[in-house]
């Protein structure tokens, strides 16, 4: 199974979040974990022994939040993260038509607490290096998250115009 450092998308450690009314430490927490090592699920069947994992356990205090929505402000019952596992293992062997999973990565495979999934259709760079990595699709943490994309930086081209416009 491969090893990253960190994927691809890395906010500034200064970055704001802008979700409810969570604490500053309780989203440096998520960030810091965000921008941590992640192992992927290379293969499909290692994609099964992490869904095992999880659904085992599914009571384990899971959020599950879709990058793009407002992040959820409690964690979801065993019954959602089921269902959630089960939606989203459909969807990604339905559109990630590959012989490889390498799209769902996370901190540890035999007992995680935070996962990324990819979205198949909005890959970009997800592997190695990129200006403008991808957020991952959907995120499973027993951290409450934030808002990701309100926490990462705009893309330098736009930092710049807005400074000549403005600054």
């Amino acid at each position: 199974m491969q090893r990253a450092a960190a994927t691809p998308e890395t906010p500034p450690a200064d970055a704001a979040p802008t979700a409810g009314a969570q604490t500053p430490s309780a989203a440096d927490a998520f960030l810091r974990a965000f921008r941590g090592s992640f192992t992927s699920a290379l293969r499909w069947h290692h994609l099964d022994a992490l869904w095992q994992v999880l659904r085992t356990d599914a009571d384990g205090g899971w959020y599950l939040y879709a990058v793009g929505e407002p992040p959820p402000d409690a964690p979801a019952s065993a019954e959602q993260v089921r269902r959630f596992l089960d939606e989203i293992d459909a969807l990604l062997r339905r559109e990630h038509d590959e012989d490889y999973c390498g799209i769902v990565y996370a901190d540890d495979l035999q007992a995680p607490s935070f996962v990324k999934i990819y979205d198949p259709n909005n890959l970009g760079v997800v592997c190695g290096f990129s200006d403008n990595p991808p957020l991952p699709g959907w995120i499973m943490s027993k951290l409450a998250p934030v808002d990701l994309p309100a926490a990462q930086p705009a893309p330098r081209g736009r930092r710049r115009w807005w400074q000549r416009l403005f600054g």
